[in-house]
């Protein structure tokens, strides 16, 4: 199941998308009530299913296999157009498409492509640090600083050096804190594609410092264009004492070029090896998002770095297009705040 936030005012709403059509979560779970014979009002079915995406992912044990029901009836031609006034479904492209989940309870970003930590090391004249191989490391970042498909505006210090990373990231389905392997690939809810960007010039100043990234790394992450359940990527992954290990391509195109290349299963750790590092002594909770780390290629720092590109960096007016096989296209465009 693809699920997605978007707009068509000024209000974000969850949906199902189900090929051209989203199918609208809030107005479909009443419907969906109504034919169970339960209380259809909207406070009944944001208790029951909660708000959004979001709440999605908190109530998956309710919501999805009302989702379920809701795709099966539409999929039959069987959902009404309208149910109570509101508007069951709607043409996709009608919509503005937002990250998935708009506001994360939190978000980290791993450290688990060795190609890329490799390379970016030997870059600036360093030798791999051994740690590497000991433990995945994650850092916070801005949770209230998310985007979605779209503009991507940015301020003059941001443009220098301004670069993408090519990642994708999980999302938690459930909580839980001291996840074995098992248990943290049991609490993953899905996937989708994020873009860490990462103001160059900012963050390689601040980080003299020994703290790591903040102001070079907090204006912007990109996640969408929308999230998938783990299930619907079943053909694609392999259980291992690890974890899963998912075979998906990853692509990063910059102004309609291919410039990176690389695949998830090259993750030197699984997402559930990360997860369950990052929940020793401490709690996750559904909707928390932790990404990949970038891919081999999958930024200009290195791509720059390995004289396969010439010093190019983002400017006003290009297009960033990230796409991994399985969870669809990440797309923005670079604006002059």
């Amino acid at each position: 199941m693809q699920l997605v936030s978007y707009r068509t005012d000024h209000h974000a709403r969850g949906g199902i998308l189900a090929g051209g059509a989203i199918l609208d979560l809030a107005a479909c779970f009443a419907w969906h009530e109504h034919q169970a014979g339960r209380p259809c009002d909207r406070h009944h079915v944001r208790d029951r299913f909660g708000d959004g995406v979001l709440g999605f992912v908190e109530n998956v044990a309710v919501a999805r296999p009302a989702a379920d029901a809701i795709a099966k009836a539409h999929a039959e031609k069987k959902l009404p157009a309208s149910f109570d006034g509101m508007q069951l479904s709607l043409e996709a492209k009608s919509a503005t498409l937002l990250s998935p989940i708009p506001r994360p309870p939190s978000m980290r970003d791993g450290y688990a492509f060795r190609q890329h930590v490799l390379t970016a090391r030997r870059n600036r004249g360093l030798e791999m640090i051994p740690e590497f191989d000991q433990f995945p490391v994650f850092y916070f970042t801005n949770h209230q600083a998310v985007i979605g498909p779209g503009a991507l505006r940015v301020r003059k210090m941001h443009l220098e050096r301004l670069d993408f990373e090519l990642e994708a990231a999980v999302v938690v389905g459930k909580e839980g804190a001291n996840l074995s392997v098992r248990e943290a690939d049991e609490a993953i809810f899905g996937l989708m594609i994020m873009n860490d960007w990462s103001a160059r010039a900012l963050q390689m100043e601040e980080m003299k410092l020994s703290l790591g990234p903040a102001k070079g790394k907090d204006f912007a992450t990109g996640l969408g264009p929308y999230l998938v359940t783990l299930d619907e990527l079943a053909a694609r992954s392999k259980k291992t004492p690890k974890g899963l290990v998912f075979d998906l391509e990853m692509r990063g195109l910059v102004n309609g070029t291919r410039v990176s290349t690389g695949n998830v299963k090259d993750m030197t750790f699984t997402f559930a090896e990360i997860l369950s590092r990052v929940s020793y002594g401490v709690d996750v909770y559904p909707g928390d998002v932790i990404g990949s780390g970038t891919c081999g290629t999958g930024c200009f720092l290195e791509l720059n770095g390995s004289k396969i590109t010439q010093n190019q960096w983002l400017m006003p007016g290009d297009s960033v297009d990230l796409e991994i096989d399985g969870l669809g296209r990440l797309s923005n465009t670079i604006v002059a705040a």
